[in-house]
């Protein structure tokens, strides 16, 4: 499961579209969905004359749509405002930075929604989540921005996969309610939970839900998705997009490898984290990547972690090269004074060719050669795998003839030490270029001396017997 988080927007959308249906002939108690996005391109008047005019009319509700919590304490909610009000307050914030806590980021998309006058008495609380082995629905009979802790408040009905609440349970649910709302909640909560389950929902929180003269409105809404449900649910689903949290611009970059993902049998992901940051990952492996970015931060360098993602399912040398050179292009946009780090890491690989995909990689190191050394990248490989030793024998042989600062190791390497040996953690061994399995036996052997320091290591060209010490290349070799 892949839960990934929506514009309050697509939620809406996606229950407006759908709860109708699941509470059959009861869906005149579901007040209808009216709400529209706004980015810098959005025009307000010609969208309220062209099937929208119910934004002419209505006295309105602005506020960003980038999934920030508590947004009515945070002063970015606008209410009772006209159409000109609304874009007038819109036009003040679009492009302009906000600090929520501790991160920073523009607003450039919002949900304009129609105003629902109502009572305190007439908010309560609904959230649903999921766990391996049940979801669980939480509900309290009051909402709104002063819930409090909801964990410690709320009633709770946890509910077995593979099986559905009953009536009575969830009557139960609500019984703190006022008696009159409770059969319209019952009945939407029964439909809701059903869209939540037929729709690959894996979070859905509405706070507050408002029942007014008998009427459901869905106020505040969030929500996240099983991206891994896309197959099965994306015309359901309609246009859904997943955007990066708040704070964190989307990447043309991201988009492009997401593009090259769909078309793939491959599995290609790239999140950029930190443009700025020092340490590059590429990963081989889901499982992987996770290990590798796990022990970077454990090693006190999350805040360097410059990209998450991975590729595997056995990608093609073509596809391999696009994805590297991807990263590369990202990594040396900026200088670090203190240099930059790419760690080429993976596991032993079940039926991916690491020769194919190596061969795609060198392709992108030779591009990028001049760039490379410019930022001072040094680049840290360790694989095992299907003809693993050409793979490394191929990149290994990349780095001396390009003079790169590379260190290359095989399967003989537990995954992770490449990352404290990139990081300055520990010290790196002589035989840094594995590419024959017999230096497995003999890199366990080596001795305390055989340790250089990282400042003066090198990878090792061309053939390399077993235990040889490294040959010097790029600067080291011409002072030589």
């Amino acid at each position: 499961m892949s839960a990934k988080a929506v514009r309050e927007l697509s939620g809406k959308d996606i229950l407006g579209r759908h709860l109708a249906t699941a509470l059959g002939e009861k869906a005149c108690c579901l007040a209808p969905c009216r709400c529209v996005g706004v980015t810098s391109d959005t025009d307000l008047s010609a969208v309220s004359q062209s099937g929208q005019e119910w934004l002419n009319n209505t006295e309105l509700v602005a506020k960003p749509d980038q999934l920030i919590k508590r947004r009515g304490k945070l002063g970015l909610v606008k209410v009772k405002a006209s159409l000109a009000e609304a874009g007038e307050w819109i036009r003040e914030r679009m492009g302009q930075p906000v600090t929520i806590g501790e991160t920073t980021g523009k607003l450039n998309t919002f949900i304009v929604e129609p105003f629902v006058d109502h009572s305190q008495e007439e908010e309560v609380y609904v959230c649903i989540h999921s766990t391996r082995s049940s979801d669980t629905i939480l509900f309290h009979h009051e909402g709104g921005v002063d819930i409090g802790d909801v964990d410690s408040k709320a009633k709770k009905l946890d509910i077995p996969v593979g099986t559905t609440p009953s009536r009575d349970a969830i009557q139960q649910l609500v019984s703190e309610s006022p008696h009159a709302m409770q059969s319209v909640l019952v009945d939407f909560v029964s439909a809701l939970y059903k869209v939540y389950v037929d729709l690959f929902f894996t979070y859905l929180e509405i706070n507050p839900l408002v029942v007014r003269d008998g009427l459901v409105h869905v106020l505040d809404l969030a929500a996240k998705l099983d991206a891994t449900a896309e197959y099965l649910c994306k015309a359901r689903w309609g246009n859904v997009d997943f955007p990066p949290p708040f704070g964190r611009d989307a990447f043309p970059e991201e988009a492009y490898i997401a593009d090259m993902d769909a078309k793939s049998g491959a599995s290609l992901k790239l999140t950029v984290l930190n443009p700025q940051g020092r340490v590059w990952t590429m990963v081989a492996g889901g499982g992987a990547s996770v290990i590798y970015s796990d022990t970077i931060c454990d090693l006190g360098f999350s805040e360097q972690l410059a990209n998450y993602g991975e590729y595997s399912g056995a990608p093609s040398e073509s596809q391999t090269y696009e994805y590297a050179k991807t990263i590369l292009s990202l990594m040396t946009k900026e200088k670090n004074e203190k240099g930059k780090v790419l760690i080429i890491g993976g596991g032993i690989a079940n039926f991916t060719n690491v020769a194919a995909t190596f061969k795609g990689i060198v392709r992108a190191l030779e591009q990028y050669q001049n760039a490379l050394l410019e930022h001072g990248v040094r680049i840290f490989v360790r694989r095992g795998g299907p003809n693993y030793q050409e793979g490394l024998r191929v990149i290994s042989e990349c780095g001396g003839v390009l003079g790169l600062d590379m260190f290359v190791f095989g399967p003989e390497t537990h995954m992770t030490s490449i990352v404290s040996m990139a990081l300055d953690k520990t010290p790196i061994p002589r035989s840094a270029s594995p590419s024959e399995a017999a230096l497995a036996e003999d890199s366990r052997a080596a001795s305390a001396a055989d340790w250089p320091s990282p400042a003066t290591s090198r990878q090792m060209v061309g053939k390399t017997p077993p235990v040889a010490r490294p040959a010097a290349t790029g600067a080291a070799a011409a002072a030589a």
